[in-house]
């Protein structure tokens, strides 16, 4: 027996996105979205309205994507529900330490370990597309080969069914491989 619910976008899980962008006057500006991921070969994308990181980006042509961590999860929730028009500097209220990214003028936050750092493609009816140009990790999340170990991020999802952060869980099966057992 199933249950409706009618039209939702309960699309579960959700990413927890922080896109960093700066001021114009350089200080550095963080928002949550949660509403995005891969788009293409090497794009993004994020659908959002208009918001202070819009007017950054559109100025600037470029963003840094970064993701929610178990450890941040209050200031990543903080830069979600507060604007940069009202808070000249949440990035610092947060508590986070910005650095400039490598490949595009748009700030890395040092506590979110795993950045994309991206440039406008395009931006219209508040869908956001991204090329990712580089992407930044910290060596705190690479395995012993020097690749990144996903187990090591601690990424948190946005429930929207509960409104809620949740941790990722451990691997439960093998991507491109599992399904062989059924041929």
């Amino acid at each position: 027996m199933r249950k409706d619910f009618g039209k939702k976008n309960y699309v579960y899980p959700q990413l927890v996105l922080i896109l960093g962008t700066y001021d114009e006057d350089g200080t550095p500006n963080a928002m949550n979205a949660a509403w995005g991921g891969v788009y293409d070969t090497n794009e993004v994308f994020v659908s959002l309205s208009s918001h202070k990181t819009t007017e950054n980006f559109e100025r600037t042509g470029c963003f840094t994507l970064s993701f929610g961590v178990a450890d941040q999860t209050v200031a990543c929730d903080y830069v979600g529900i507060v604007s940069g028009k009202n808070v000249p500097d949440k990035v610092a209220k947060a508590g986070w330490h910005a650095v400039e990214g490598k490949h595009v003028n748009a700030p890395i936050f040092e506590e979110l370990p795993l950045a994309l750092e991206c440039r406008v493609k395009s931006w219209e009816g508040g869908n956001l597309i991204g090329e990712v140009v580089n992407v930044s990790a910290d060596e705190s999340i690479l395995d012993s080969d020097g690749n990144i170990d996903s187990d090591k991020i601690a990424a948190i999802i946005y429930d929207p069914i509960k409104h809620k952060y949740r941790g990722v869980k451990e691997a439960v099966g093998d991507a491109f491989k599992d399904g062989n057992k059924l041929k």
